[in-house]
């Protein structure tokens, strides 16, 4: 999954690159697999802004996507690779001996007319879906459970990976992308492999549009305003913050802690910060 660049024919194109999309083998999408996708534009149920810089995109509809993997014993086949708007690693939609048609996070060097299979006793390989206990330690995991039966939820997005490193009792140790070391209950699920399209990193958007294009507005940084309006406003000329680094509401930002999740603290074996 290479990045493509162009010839600089203007400002825009000249540092721009973008997925080849060559993994790709589908443009349309399964229709019985999408839903109408509202916009909110950043705001809440009340109509009030609550994350701002968000609104406009372009108009995109939703791919069901199945994280629980439940069709178990049933076997399925890869009958494309697709690419979806509303998240950074590519799909693929299965066919199952069934009949059923679901949508499922591919993994990198899943291919059309691959095999896929979830459940206990499925073979170790891209795409497959079992408990943690059934998985070898060392395998290079995603999707992963973290309630039992409420569907993957950590590791889903472009390059994505975690490892498992061991299985005591009734967890088992995971390490994040983040190199966070967490506990797992080894009855939740998880997929097999590397998430897909791991360059989503490495692109470069090289201009302002394709930001709108995506949803995003524009920020303004709180130095170019006024002491009225931002924290960090006034001054005369080019002026720093002044301070502690500050949100407009005045509280710490950059880097300040905001995890206060007690319960789930014992579940944290090493955190990503040294």
């Amino acid at each position: 999954m290479p990045l493509k660049k162009y010839k600089p024919t203007s400002p825009g194109r000249r540092f721009m690159s973008v997925s080849s999309f060559e993994e790709v083998t589908r443009d349309k999408p399964e229709r019985s697999l999408l839903e109408h996708l509202p916009k909110h534009s950043g705001r809440n149920a009340s109509g009030r802004i609550t994350v701002r810089h968000r609104g406009g995109g372009h108009k995109k509809a939703y791919r069901i996507i199945d994280f629980k993997r439940q069709k178990d014993g049933v076997p399925g086949k890869v009958a494309a690779i697709e690419y979806d708007p509303n998240r950074s690693a590519r799909i693929a939609l299965v066919h199952y001996a069934d009949g059923d048609k679901r949508y499922i996070l591919a993994p990198l060097g899943l291919k059309k007319g691959d095999p896929v299979a979830s459940g206990g006793g499925s073979e170790i390989r891209p795409g497959s879906c079992l408990a943690i206990s059934g998985i070898p330690l060392g395998t290079t995991i995603h999707n992963i459970e973290v309630q039992l039966g409420r569907g993957g939820q950590l590791v889903r997005s472009a390059g994505a990976a975690a490892q498992l490193l061991a299985k005591e009792g009734a967890y088992a140790q995971v390490r994040m992308p983040s190199g966070e070391v967490r506990l797992i209950d080894v009855r939740c699920r998880a997929s097999i492999g590397q998430v897909s399209n791991p360059d989503h990193e490495n692109q470069v958007i090289g201009k302002a549009g394709k930001s709108r294009w995506r949803g995003f507005r524009p920020a303004v940084r709180g130095m170019t305003m006024n002491p009225f309006d931002h924290p960090h406003g006034g001054g005369e000329g080019r002026s720093g913050a002044g301070g502690n680094p500050q949100t407009p509401w005045g509280k710490p930002a950059l880097g300040h802690r905001t995890r206060h999740n007690k319960d789930t603290n014992r579940m944290i074996v090493r955190r990503r910060s040294k």
